[in-house]
């Protein structure tokens, strides 16, 4: 396309479309004819997108090729806004604008009036600035308390007296955020959440393309591409928002989780912070079953009858989780001088404050509480993944030590040695650690094995663990009671009844 930087007036403007060196075109048919350069040329479309590329990606690029306005539905921690974003990657490194404009007005078909005047007085020599894509990006969050001055704009009176103008001139018009994303891209988030009249003023820009302002005969016919996100449970008939919005949207695109844990556990590991050492810590190495465990927690989350379905288990569980489960094994590492840091699966119990906070409750769990409700999680998601990393180990010989009276006392503080030194007085233990991990793995690492190990029989209910972190034998299931009937109930009266008249009373016969 050529170079721009030399372009700083609309005479040279001018030349350079009509040389073809810059495009005139829409925002709309920008984003589609750069989608098809994309997609030509085989480059991946939304970078950092994981798990979508079956799904919701095609159905973007269809909406795009259709230059449809288009939302986004899903639940929490889906990655609806991030898609947004990265469509500003399909626009154009840069466009020419009025220099000053407050909408980024097109200096070879100005729309405000401000512009237009200049272009009569200044004529070929009308400085031209460049817009970066980075720029021409706004998004906006709805809330119940934003008005249509917010969104579109409003009458400006003080502007209107001081310029001694009349109230319908385009010249005393505050411009809201819509007519500033002129020429670029305008996303809003949650859009249910806007009130019902501001939804309303938002009919003539996605049907016609234009604003009115205040009832005035004032008209921006606005060059913007339009997307939109929402909960499902909003965006619906009984739902928050109003029908008339809802048809002139152009696609309704579904969003959803990672659906695998392999996905899950790259889209976590792309996001936490994990890498310590730079930022003046220390080298973290995070074993494989503990980044499986923390992934797994999410999902069982996700199935839990006590969780509350409708509002999502967010992809922000995991990370976050897996953000504090590092940060207690570098705290441990610091404190027994041990490198690398190695997390261990009892180190999850010390993330629960990142985890309680991040699901929503059903009544069930309300009354048993997060955090006993965040335990059983965990201690389900060990339980599937040791079942599938541990199917091999012989480990009736470390149960039998328990059921003979042996205990263990472990803290997530205890150095690797001391944790190692611990479970060799276990029968059979160092033999079903090598055969798990190796004896050659450095301590830390064998630490973390072992520790894996106990907490999966714990998870499986072989062994089990007070919350100290003491392990001892499960006691063996209480056998249940017989039913006594209860004095009061109706069948002890009737057994009453069938006595030989006990307390002197006489039996009734009824025909």
């Amino acid at each position: 396309m050529g170079t721009t930087s030399s372009i700083s007036s609309l005479g040279a403007l001018r030349q350079a479309v009509s040389g073809g060196r810059v495009p005139h075109r829409s925002v709309r048919d920008e984003l589609r004819e750069n989608l098809i350069a994309h997609l030509r040329a085989g480059r991946r479309l939304f970078p950092g997108i994981i798990g979508y590329d079956d799904t919701v990606v095609p159905q973007v690029v269809n909406a795009i090729l259709s230059r449809h306005t288009f939302i986004l539905l899903g639940l929490r921690g889906q990655a609806k806004t991030r898609m947004l974003r990265a469509l500003s990657d399909l626009l154009d490194p840069e466009i020419p604008v009025v220099p000053g404009c407050e909408i980024h007005d097109d200096p070879l078909n100005p729309l405000c009036a401000a512009c237009r005047a200049r272009l009569t007085v200044e004529g070929d020599d009308l400085p031209v600035a460049w817009l970066g894509r980075e720029r021409r990006y706004v998004e906006k969050l709805a809330t119940p308390d934003v008005t249509i001055a917010d969104l579109i704009g409003d009458i400006d009176p003080i502007k209107a007296a001081r310029a001694g103008r009349e109230l319908g001139d385009e010249l005393v018009m505050h411009y809201g955020l819509l007519p500033r994303a002129n020429r670029g891209l305008f996303a809003i988030n949650e859009l249910p959440d806007l009130a019902s009249k501001v939804q309303v003023g938002l009919f003539n820009i996605l049907q016609e393309g234009d604003v009115q302002i205040k009832g005035f005969p004032v008209r921006l016919r606005l060059d913007v591409a339009l997307v939109f996100s929402a909960n499902p449970e909003d965006y619906t008939a009984r739902g928050k928002i109003i029908t008339p919005l809802k048809d002139r949207i152009g696609a309704e695109i579904r969003t959803h989780y990672a659906r695998s844990r392999d996905e899950a556990m790259a889209i976590t590991a792309q996001e936490a912070w994990v890498e310590r050492a730079q930022a003046g810590g220390m080298r973290v190495d995070v074993p494989v079953f503990v980044r499986e465990i923390v992934e797994e927690l999410a999902f069982q989350a996700r199935s839990d009858q006590k969780v509350d379905r409708r509002s999502g288990v967010s992809q922000r569980l995991p990370i976050t989780a897996l953000e504090s489960v590092v940060s207690n094994a570098e705290r441990r590492a610091l404190a027994s001088a041990e490198v690398p840091a190695v997390p261990r699966v009892s180190d999850i119990y010390a993330s629960l404050p990142a985890i309680t906070g991040k699901i929503e409750l059903e009544y069930e769990g309300e009354l048993k509480g997060a955090e006993p409700v965040a335990r059983e999680l965990v201690r389900a998601a060990v339980a599937r993944v040791f079942e599938a990393r541990a199917a091999g180990l012989d480990v009736r010989p470390i149960v039998a030590w328990f059921e003979n009276g042996g205990t263990l006392d472990l803290s997530d503080t205890g150095s690797s040695d001391a944790l190692l030194d611990a479970v060799g007085d276990i029968d059979q233990f160092p033999e079903v650690l090598a055969g798990f991990q190796g004896a050659s793995a450095p301590a830390p690492e064998r630490a973390a094995a072992a520790d894996f190990i106990l907490e999966g029989l714990c998870a499986l209910r072989k062994i089990s663990r007070t919350e100290g972190g003491q392990l001892f034998a499960s006691p063996p299931p209480a056998r249940p009671r017989e039913r006594q009937p209860d004095p009061r109930s109706i069948e002890a009266l009737m057994a009453e009844d069938d006595d030989d008249q006990p307390r002197g009373r006489k039996k009734k016969t009824y025909n």
